[in-house]
């Protein structure tokens, strides 16, 4: 017998009114999401959403020549593949785990029945959609206008706000894929925040040892975004 879902694993859960957490909890699938795993390609129909549990999904744009950019990461604070209620089956985007972990997964139509109710789900939906839209907003000026390092700074600090613990297990190659640069930047950043003593590097496998200090030396980008997800998802219970 399957063990019935843990309301608590994931935010979205967590704030959701108890009528509809009884009408989907009964739907949910407890799901492995390894490393790399590709929730869904760019233009192809979606058939479920995710509720990540303690895995992270990167949002990429992947161009014709196969180069690509993360545009969001999501976590235990969300939910993977907002087009489903927002008007579309697919999206021009990529999702893809970046670090290993659970989930739940919910069938395309059940997400879409619920927030056709326009009840409760769907005021929660839209107001994380919104933290989600300010997160790639801002993405994309600081990939434009940020350092490497920064870049860097900013997408640790994302990863860990939606993990347990402080480690983080990633090859090189898809932190270059995520940020869009090439993998031997990411090696010399990555490094240089490890001579400085804020993180351990090796072998695809980064512990933050100092995230007081890591703070200091991000962009504004970080702070913008949290302040966002901090100000909608709290105020969620009253939905």
């Amino acid at each position: 017998m399957d063990k019935a879902p843990d309301q608590s694993a994931n935010e979205l859960l967590t704030v959701m009114p108890a009528p509809e957490w009884s009408r989907l909890s009964p739907l949910l699938e407890e799901v492995e999401l390894p490393l790399g795993r590709v929730l869904y390609e760019s233009g192809s129909k979606m058939s479920h959403v995710y509720f990540p549990i303690d895995a992270i999904v990167s949002l990429l744009y992947v161009l014709e020549n196969g180069s690509s950019a993360e545009i969001a990461v999501v976590g235990r604070e969300g939910l993977v593949g907002i087009a489903l209620f927002m008007g579309g089956d697919t999206t021009p985007s990529r999702a893809v785990v970046q670090s290993a972990g659970k989930g739940y997964r919910l069938r395309a139509q059940a997400i879409q029945e619920e927030f056709s109710r326009s009840g409760p789900i769907m005021h929660l939906l839209l107001r994380y959609t919104q933290a989600l839209i300010t997160q790639m907003a801002q993405t994309a000026v600081c990939n434009r206008h940020h350092s490497l390092d920064q870049q860097l700074c900013r997408w640790l600090l994302l990863s860990l706000d939606r993990l347990r613990g402080n480690d983080l297990v990633m090859t090189q190659e898809l932190i270059a894929n995520m940020l869009g640069v090439r993998r031997e930047g990411v090696t010399e950043a990555a490094l240089k925040l490890q001579k400085l003593g804020l993180i351990q590097y090796a072998r695809g496998h980064i512990r933050v040892l100092d995230r007081t200090r890591l703070e200091t030396r991000v962009c504004e980008c970080y702070a913008v975004v949290k302040t966002e997800y901090d100000r909608l998802l709290p105020d969620l219970l009253a939905v």
